[in-house]
């Protein structure tokens, strides 16, 4: 990317986190990234135009931050509590970059389907990948990567919204601990080992 098209990329993200995308203009974009409105028209064709180009990078931030990991010579279980982690900040820290949940920018942001599905295909490939060298290793008993994948994707989803509010933190449990329950319900679930083999001489039970 051109550092001209960057400047005006970060001079709307600035001012649609604080002004809100209607009340944002052209001119106001052109003045704060110190380049004339010929310059923006080169670029972009429209302010919706900016806007999209202003998702799109944000995305690619919290994706940047993620693929990180899968480049990590490490186990596989180490690299889930990697992503797990990964993904929480990243999520929570693009909020806040952008104001708040309360921000007309994050607000429009959510309603823009095809920045939600970019995210959740690249993560989801990510995920498979993971669950996948898990299995080639010995380290996971699961029966379909993409299945648990899909679970854990939208699993961790739920937990954005709290995890950004504060909410946790609000009911007394710290972020150690929120981390290590996460790990704990992904990696050991909350059956005993006991539990686990009366369940599952049921299910053999129910399917012979």
């Amino acid at each position: 990317m051109s550092n001209t098209r960057a400047d005006l990329i970060e001079a709307a993200r600035q001012l649609f986190a604080s002004k809100g995308f209607d009340n944002t203009t052209m001119n106001e974009i052109a003045t704060l990234s110190g380049k004339g409105r010929r310059t923006l028209y080169t670029y972009f064709k429209s302010k919706s135009d900016v806007f999209m180009a202003v998702v799109d990078q944000e995305t690619s931030r919290i994706i940047d931050h993620i693929e990180e990991i899968m480049g990590l010579e490490i186990s596989a279980d180490e690299k889930l509590k990697r992503y797990i982690l990964c993904r929480l900040e990243q999520v929570k820290e693009t909020v806040v970059r952008n104001g708040s949940l309360k921000a007309a920018f994050f607000r429009d942001v959510l309603k823009l389907e095809h920045a939600r599905r970019r995210l959740d295909v690249r993560e989801l490939t990510i995920l498979r990948s993971i669950l996948q060298q898990g299995l080639d290793e010995g380290t996971f008993d699961i029966d379909n990567a993409s299945v648990v994948a899909v679970t854990i994707h939208y699993a961790l989803r739920g937990l954005d919204l709290p995890n950004i509010r504060g909410q946790f933190t609000a009911l007394g449990v710290p972020t150690n601990r929120l981390r290590q329950s996460i790990f704990n319900m992904i990696f050991y679930g909350i059956l005993t080992h006991a539990a686990v083999a009366h369940n599952h001489a049921e299910q053999t039970d129910e399917n012979s």
